[in-house]
């Protein structure tokens, strides 16, 4: 016993020691800009005015603002709509994709690799393959829609467009980790189960309903609440192709709180809408690992 002990004892220092190096970096690049950002959220800091920045004599000053701030609400409320459209479109496509490539049929099994290309591209490179995608006078998909006399408008400068161009470019980048993840679970589903169902007389959609959907449920349910994390985080879609714009129809959170630190100065009230959002994602994220962990029966 006093062996075990003593070996236990060296183990547990050996990995506080391993550790050491990693908790104080992510301390250093992680842990000190979060302080900073909150105790600026409770100043009402601006670039006009330097002193601002170290008085706290209102702490709740920007939080209360945030209640009756109308662009800030809209924000959140564009930001919900973007995570909706982009998560159901998400889900939906990568597990068709998914589907289509586990069953072998026809040339789509020799094309699976190129399905997560888009998600291999650098977040910026996508946004600029996007923006020549929806400039009209260089876009290859303008002139062909010209050439057979239909005319599209400028998606990204439209009122009615110009979010649902966000989504087309966040779901085609990141289509391919909902299709990755499910084609995974697909390829562990024991093979019995569905021939089993089929010597029963199930046709494919029973098949599908019954067996195939029930196996996938857990992994789907990661998947949504991972890409509801990670659409929060479609900045560089919004700063190229739209600019928030036009007025505040693709205005998203994250994107507010950089025009109000970045084009108006005001880093108190910025600090505390990114303070908000984070707590948001913070929340989003714990949901998502208990989710996972209830998925793979840890709990």
């Amino acid at each position: 016993m006093a062996v075990d002990a003593s070996y236990e004892r060296q183990r547990r220092r050996f990995v506080r020691l391993a550790m050491a190096p990693s908790l104080l970096f992510l301390l250093l690049v992680a842990g000190l800009p979060t302080a900073f950002l909150l105790m600026t959220s409770l100043t009402p800091g601006a670039l006009v005015n330097p002193g601002s920045l170290t008085d706290f004599s209102d702490p709740l000053r920007n939080y209360r603002l945030l209640g009756g701030d109308e662009r800030f609400i809209g924000s959140l409320w564009v930001q919900a709509r973007l995570s909706l459209y982009t998560v159901v479109l998400q889900v939906l496509l990568g597990t068709g994709l998914a589907l289509l490539v586990h069953s072998g049929q026809g040339r789509w099994q020799s094309l699976r690799h190129l399905f997560v290309i888009p998600m291999v591209l650098p977040p910026i490179v996508v946004a600029v393959i996007w923006k020549l995608i929806y400039t009209p006078d260089i876009s290859p998909i303008y002139h062909a829609a010209k050439a057979l006399g239909i005319v599209l408008p400028a998606l990204t400068t439209h009122v009615d467009f110009a979010l649902w161009a966000i989504v087309i470019a966040d779901t085609w980048e990141w289509t391919p980790f909902t299709f990755l993840m499910v084609l995974a679970a697909l390829q562990t589903l024991p093979a019995e189960y569905v021939e089993a169902a089929r010597m029963d007389g199930a046709d494919a959609w029973r098949i599908f309903g019954h067996i195939v959907l029930p196996y996938l449920a857990p992994v789907l349910l990661v998947c949504t609440l991972f890409r509801l994390i990670d659409s929060i985080k479609a900045f560089p879609l919004i700063f190229l192709l739209t600019g928030g714009g036009p007025g505040s129809v693709t205005e998203v959170t994250n994107y507010y709180a950089y025009l109000l630190g970045f084009n108006f100065g005001e880093l108190g009230y910025s600090s505390a809408v990114t303070v908000v959002l984070l707590v948001s994602t913070v929340l989003i994220s714990w949901a998502a690992m208990r989710a996972s962990r209830n998925a793979q029966g840890l709990e």
